[in-house]
């Protein structure tokens, strides 16, 4: 048997193990039981002990003393991977369980942060206390490198991982320094975890300069998350056939639209255009949309190494300083990008939409399209918003279309509220970095008509795809947003009642019930502070094989197919459109496929996480820096979370800090956990969220990420930052 062949073999029989011991019935089996049970040969048992021994290593069974192979949770054990925190306690999340386990200090045994680990129930929930475990076992460690900030000493060196999760520091014997200093952020191998209460030891393997030199800072970051900054060798060997312009072949079987009139409409600085769009309106008072996007699968073959690159990394991640593609430059600002005034190959979605934005009727097919105008959002709000003279002349046969667009954006977004989709307005941050990486202005992106239209029509474009391939009960990858948990809901429900307000459905929650409550505190004191706890309140999105609706969306069909320039799941969507369209989904091939959509939806969806939480990082660390220059001035904010240890405060620039509750020293505090404030008990002074505030920048830690506030005396003059901003 081929390689190829076995492993697929394997795959599917380990699969079969899975689900089968993970039926309610499974009783423990032996290993002859598991044999006759499937009716494997005895030359075939060596696989079979394969297969029992990696779901042991995977903590998916465990072997007791008479030889049977037992599932973990029927002896009080739970698998799953350990989240550290500083002081030295953790949580489990287990795959499949909606709640994590908590983990006492006492309790951890030699965990670190990111370890895959098996833990005993210790104690059941009760009330809304988590349920406690003890780790009786490490089943895998996390990551083998970590990225810190080294302390030198007398006759050995230690390192501070910049993941405030790691709850201890990492000892350095003098041999494995490799020189560094105090202050030099490294890039230390773990050579001895050291369970129990000893230090890990480790060994630097890379310097990657000194905490204060620029792009230092960025740098760990990506060291950190284990972000990939460089394309495999293969992979560049690979595109070097791919050429710079469209061939004819390639053009040959397609819808010629090179006729049509089609814009895209993008940020200023945007370099890998993906999506294009065309309109115009019919004589039946229709309009006809079309959503042309760059046809990557043309030139990403799958299973390549540039397809598995892609998978891999998931999406493209955009960092405050850099862009790191999911795609190559030569494809994702070459050949795929949709550059105006030349041939490209597209997928486009033509729909034909109604007065009442209804979607009477679609096509999906492989294209060769022209873009006329590569346009930014700023100069097509100007036209349609600002009436620019300048610009309306310039673009004056395409100001007809821009119109259009916009009545039909209007009809779409009037469509989709009053069926109640969940619409949070938040200001995005956009962090304006100087040539050396300094920070020098933080403020909100602008979202505008021209931002809007696209948003509609994009999102039009997914639904109707996802729900075309659900009724063709194809393999699909599908963006699902889960419901919100009823007792997140009803916690919600108990802080509305305090500013007057109920949101209905606490048993089955509908979006737009969340949207009515959108609508009453639109323009209140509240507006923001009830808006992120209404976000927090619900699920993340994340990517599916099966289709279980879009919640936010208030959408029963929903997908990504828009972006296959810097996102895997939008790649894969075309891939299975282009087979379907040829006739090649079926058979063998559509079944492999449903177990492989499967396998992208999770790798996606760890990737899209694994890239929020480096960006967020990144902008974290230049607000940090960036308050640097107002310590000692006061500005106004927001109170916008509020905890044991203190109070958070939003600034209008979108800078977070806390004050810390030993700060609040005018008077002595209590906590009010379900209030969500703190009330002063000789004062009656009281902070809750949502609050205005006047706060004093008490200091900032570059290494932390953090800005620390304390409240001040409303007699204090509130700075406005364009004042104090230095020229750089």
């Amino acid at each position: 048997m081929a390689k190829k062949d076995y492993d697929t073999v394997y795959e599917t029989r380990k699969q079969k193990i899975i689900e089968f011991i993970g039926l309610p019935q499974y009783q423990p089996l032996k290993i002859k039981e598991f044999m006759m049970f499937f009716h494997v040969s005895q030359e075939d048992r060596a696989i079979l002990e394969r297969i029992l021994d990696e779901l042991i290593k995977e903590g998916k069974l465990i072997r007791n003393k008479r030889g049977k192979f037992v599932v973990p949770k029927t002896l009080n054990l739970m698998t799953g991977v350990f989240t550290g925190h500083a002081k030295g306690f953790g949580f489990v999340t287990v795959e499949g369980e909606e709640k994590d386990i908590f983990i006492p200090a006492s309790c951890v045994n030699g965990a670190l942060h990111k370890d895959t680990v098996m833990c005993r129930i210790t104690k059941p929930a009760v009330g809304d206390k988590r349920v406690e475990g003890e780790i009786i076992k490490i089943i895998e460690r996390g990551p083998q490198c970590i990225v810190g900030r080294y302390e030198e000493s007398q006759n050995f060196g230690f390192v501070i991982a910049d993941e405030s999760k790691y709850a201890r520091d990492i000892f350095i014997p003098r041999k494995y320094s490799k020189g560094a200093v105090t202050g030099h952020k490294v890039l230390v191998e773990i050579i001895d975890w050291a369970e129990e209460k000893r230090n890990p030891e480790g060994k630097i393997v890379s310097i990657l300069g000194h905490m204060n030199d620029p792009g230092v800072d960025i740098l760990s970051v990506i060291y950190q998350f284990d972000l990939p900054t460089e394309f495999p060798d293969e992979v560049m060997k690979e595109i070097e056939d791919i050429p710079a312009e469209v061939t004819d072949r390639d053009k040959k079987g397609r819808k010629d639209l090179r006729h049509v009139p089609m814009v895209t409409i993008d940020g200023e600085d945007a370099k890998d255009l993906d999506d294009a769009i065309s309109i115009r309106k019919l004589d039946n008072g229709r309009f006809e949309l079309g959503v042309h996007i760059a046809d990557v699968t043309h030139y990403v073959q799958e299973k390549s190494p540039l397809d598995k690159e892609a998978l891999e990394r998931g999406t493209s991640i955009y960092l405050v300083d850099r862009v790191i593609p999911m795609l190559p430059h030569k494809l994702s600002n070459g050949i795929c990008s949709l550059n105006a005034g030349v041939d490209r190959l597209a997928l486009s979605c033509l729909m034909e939409v109604d007065a009442n934005g209804h979607v009477q009727s679609h096509e999906i097919a492989e294209t060769v399209i022209k873009i006329d105008e590569r346009m930014s959002y700023t100069q097509v709000k100007k036209i349609l918003m600002d009436h620019d003279e300048e610009l309306v002349t310039r673009y004056k046969d395409f100001v007809p279309m821009f119109e259009t667009m916009e009545e039909l954006a209007a009809i779409l977004r009037d469509k989709r509220m009053k069926r109640g989709a969940v619409d949070f307005d938040f200001e995005e941050t956009k962090v304006i970095l100087d040539r050396e990486g300094h920070p020098i202005d933080i403020k909100p992106y602008d979202r505008n008509v021209a931002t809007r239209i696209i948003e509609e029509f994009m999102l039009l474009c997914n639904e109707t795809i996802a729900e075309d391939y659900f009724w063709q009960e194809k393999p699909f990858v599908y963006r699902t947003h889960d419901d919100p948990d009823p007792e997140k809901i009803e916690a919600l429900n108990e802080f509305l009642n305090n500013f007057g307000y109920t949101m209905k459905g606490q048993n089955k929650t509908h979006p737009k019930d969340m949207q009515k409550v959108l609508d009453m505190i639109d323009g209140t004191p509240e507006e923001n502070i009830i808006s992120r706890l209404l976000l927090r309140s619900m699920k993340q999105a994340r990517y599916s094989g099966e289709c279980t609706g879009h919640f936010g969306l208030a959408a029963k069909y929903y997908c990504h197919f828009t972006s296959p320039i810097r996102r895997y799941p939008d790649l894969q969507i075309h891939r299975i459109i282009k087979y379907n369209l040829h006739g090649k989904m079926q058979g063998e091939k559509e079944k492999r496929m449903f177990d492989h959509v499967d396998a992208v939806s999770k790798q996606a969806s760890l990737r899209e996480r694994r890239a929020e939480e480096a960006e967020r990082e990144t902008i974290k660390l230049k607000k940090s820096e960036y308050m640097e220059r107002f310590i000692g001035e006061v500005f106004e904010g927001v109170i916008t979370g509020t905890t044991s240890w203190g109070i958070y405060v939003e600034l209008p620039n979108t800078v977070e800090g806390l004050v810390h509750v030993s700060e609040m020293d005018d008077d002595y505090y209590i906590y009010d956990e379900p209030g969500h404030r703190w009330i002063g008990e000789h004062t009656k002074k009281v902070y809750r969220l949502g609050d205005s505030v006047k706060v004093e920048v008490l200091s900032t830690n570059r290494l932390t990420r953090t800005v620390d506030f304390r409240f001040a005396d409303d007699d204090f003059e509130e700075q406005d930052f364009t004042e104090n901003n230095v020229e750089e």
